[in-house]
């Protein structure tokens, strides 16, 4: 072995110099030749679907025209509809007309009141009732109640033919959408109140419902936690009245019984205002005994 030769205290040694480093296998840069490929190919993939994505944006978008200009859909306020009172005060009926989609509605908003149900002819001499209207449907085949109904704590039927319901248990007022909701039995272990009807709204969406034909139509609604009920003006189909009231900015929305059906309203003068056919007392026609009401009274 050959020795190192000696050095001086003011020199430096460098062990190694003139060795060659050896160079990658040829398979260490075939990987990372195929792995940077992935790499460009990805990131090339990645730019031509967002710039694809852009372009199928921008030709939803209406092209400004000059015959025929694009309508902007107006931004609905999160403000409340309703006008804002003392807790204390007397309990009404606040009453708004409106246009939406070209249907006229009537919004029917109580104040300081609490949400029941009832069942057979209402009393109209009842000073405390600020606004009644039919609910459920009844049966044609047996004058029973359609749909589930809970009256004060006791089950009235059982359907789920409606998907549609509304509940008021300990003065809370939940209306949605579910083939069995768990508010049916709280109601009957609370002493709440809960029917079925038609869906409309859920979630903010139109809900389709293969009943056909047009009617004046009726809803209970809320609205951003604001409750209140809907009539139109003039006969509409569930599809541009359920749609009517999306516009309106309606969360959820459960159908009433509409057409000619009757109900009242009591403003804060005190004034009655009716709606629908009193058929109860004009005798025009037999009300059936299971004919049922959402009724709002006045808090004590």
């Amino acid at each position: 072995m050959e020795e190192l030769k000696e050095i001086c205290d003011d020199q430096i040694r460098v062990i190694g110099e003139g060795a060659s480093k050896k160079p990658l296998p040829r398979r260490v840069w075939i990987v990372i030749l195929t792995v940077l490929g992935i790499v460009i190919a990805g990131v090339i993939i990645l730019i031509v679907s967002l710039y694809k994505a852009e372009q199928a944006r921008k030709l939803t978008i209406p092209e400004p025209a000059l015959f025929e200009p694009v309508e902007v859909q107006e931004t609905v306020e999160h403000t409340w509809i309703g006008e804002s009172i003392d807790s204390l005060a007397t309990g009404y009926t606040e009453m708004k007309d409106t246009l939406i989609n070209d249907i006229p509605m009537r919004i029917f908003i109580p104040h300081n009141a609490e949400l029941s149900l009832h069942i057979g002819k209402m009393n109209k001499e009842d000073k405390s009732v600020i606004y009644t209207a039919q609910a459920a449907d009844v049966r044609a085949d047996n004058g029973g109640i359609v749909g589930a109904f809970v009256l004060k704590g006791e089950p009235r039927a059982w359907g789920l033919s409606k998907k549609g319901f509304c509940a008021s248990i300990n003065g809370e007022v939940t209306m949605g959408v579910a083939e069995n909701s768990p508010l049916f039995e709280k109601a009957t272990e609370e002493g709440g109140y809960f029917f079925r009807q038609y869906p409309l709204v859920s979630n903010g969406k139109v809900v389709e419902n293969e009943l056909k034909g047009k009617s004046i139509r009726r809803a209970i609604c809320d609205r951003r936690g604001e409750v209140f009920m809907v009539e139109t003006g003039t006969i509409e189909s569930f599809h541009d009245f359920a749609q009517a009231l999306v516009d309106l900015g309606v969360d959820q929305a459960v159908s009433l019984v509409g057409s000619s059906a009757y109900g009242w309203a009591v403003d804060n003068a005190g004034t009655m205002h009716e709606f629908g056919e009193d058929n109860y007392y004009t005798g025009r026609r037999r009300m059936p005994k299971n004919t049922s009401y959402i009724v709002w009274r006045r808090k004590q």
